[in-house]
């Protein structure tokens, strides 16, 4: 197997597939006008916007007006969380949150609590789904946002949202309580019609999906409180100034069509190679901890921790080997801390850096799976060889 020919970090990005290469082109060449011009070529831009627009909500069965394009998943969920946070701040502070969400989110909150806001961090069980009574009890009249993600970047799990979805809108009876989920993780592999969710804003981020990096998609239902991030022109409705990226956001629709178009066949062959890679770890590896839920998870995630190594060292020499993992979410890569996602499910921290998290994508075959698990045990026997820990316990050997 050559080096370099094993890509598992499809949570990470993914490349740009051939059709949505082919969409964008023209954006950059003979329709390259400014999509708020009134001139011919402007016009061509504004069609090709107004276009990929009503694709997306065909998708997510909303009304084109409810699409928002930005620069991506970060923006979508900072101006989502943001955006509703001070537009209800008169009717009240509190916000609800899972103790697990990317930090695009996490982040966004520990902000807002520099504004007075206080935030409410639901626990969840040792497999990532959130606790459903902690979340209804923390609901309060004060409450004007809860914001839970739709399945986790680094575990795979997928939270219940039209639940969650329920004790939101119960409990928000006859006042304002909106309802955030981040589903980037989610395009190609579930369903994101936004009526049987229930909520209120979703985000999405195209690079997840074999779309272009740098394009965001913000679901905002109509009379949604919404007070804009981004001020300048009166784009996107008004909602989020700045010239669209119109080739980013034709690759984004077409990206979104074909996911949507071949997500039974891909989710199929990915939860294959899923399972395979997963009976191979638990068979091959000793003292390997799967983490997040064992079934109801995405069905291209494979996160495990190894216990007396470290999770850097473990990619360092798969990459050595051509082989692309992660150590969790490539946003949080060379943190020295323990995933908060981990440390959220309880996991100890002695084996939380061992983490490791491979992310399946349609190109990969059972070869690149047998190569890995060629690869993988040796690596982790080597590294536990010079682990004065795992030699304490004799843990050294490969199984």
């Amino acid at each position: 197997m050559p080096a370099g020919s094993v890509y598992l970090d499809h949570a990470a990005t993914t490349s740009v597939h051939p059709k949505v290469l082919e969409a964008m082109l023209p954006y950059f060449t003979e329709k390259f006008g400014n999509a708020s011009a009134i001139y011919k070529v402007g016009q061509e831009a504004r069609k090709g916007l107004d276009e990929s627009r009503d694709i997306i909500a065909s998708i997510l069965g909303c009304r084109p007006a409810e699409v928002v394009f930005n620069s991506g998943g970060t923006e979508s969920d900072n101006s989502a969380i943001k955006g509703a946070a001070f537009a209800l701040r008169e009717k009240g502070n509190h916000i609800i949150t899972s103790s697990i969400e990317h930090h695009a989110v996490m982040h966004s909150c520990q902000y807002l609590e520099k504004f007075g806001f206080d935030v409410t961090y639901v626990p969840v069980d040792r497999y990532g789904v959130i606790d459903l009574a902690a979340l209804d009890k923390a609901i309060t009249d004060k409450t004007i946002l809860v914001t839970v993600m739709m399945a986790n970047n680094e575990v795979g799990t997928i939270e219940p949202i039209a639940e969650i979805a329920k004790i939101v809108k119960a409990k928000g009876r006859g006042r304002d309580l909106v309802f955030h989920t981040d589903a980037v993780q989610c395009a190609g592999a579930l369903d994101l019609d936004v009526d049987k969710l229930g909520v209120d804003m979703l985000s999405l981020s195209a690079h997840k999906f074999y779309g272009p990096k740098g394009v965001g998609v913000l679901y905002l239902k109509r009379n949604t409180p919404f007070l804009p991030q981004a001020s300048g022109g009166s784009q996107e409705r008004n909602r989020r100034a700045g010239t669209e990226n119109v080739a980013g956001i034709a690759g984004t629709a077409t990206a979104l069509k074909l996911a949507v178009e071949n997500q039974e066949s891909n989710n199929r062959r990915c939860q294959e190679l899923r399972d395979y890679l997963i009976e191979g770890i638990q068979k091959k590896i000793e003292h390997a901890h799967l983490t997040g839920h064992p079934t109801n998870r995405l069905p291209n995630n494979v996160s495990f921790c190894f216990e007396f190594v470290e999770g850097e060292a473990i990619l360092l020499n798969l990459d050595l080997a051509g082989i692309a993992a992660s150590s969790g979410s490539a946003c949080t890569s060379g943190s020295a801390e323990p995933s908060h996602v981990l440390r959220g499910m309880g996991v100890a921290a002695e084996i939380s850096h061992g983490a490791i998290r491979f992310t399946i994508g349609y190109e990969n075959t059972h070869e690149d799976i047998d190569y890995v698990l060629s690869v993988l045990p040796n690596t982790i026997a080597k590294l536990r060889a010079m682990s004065p820990l795992a030699a304490a316990k004799q843990v050294t050997r490969q199984v």
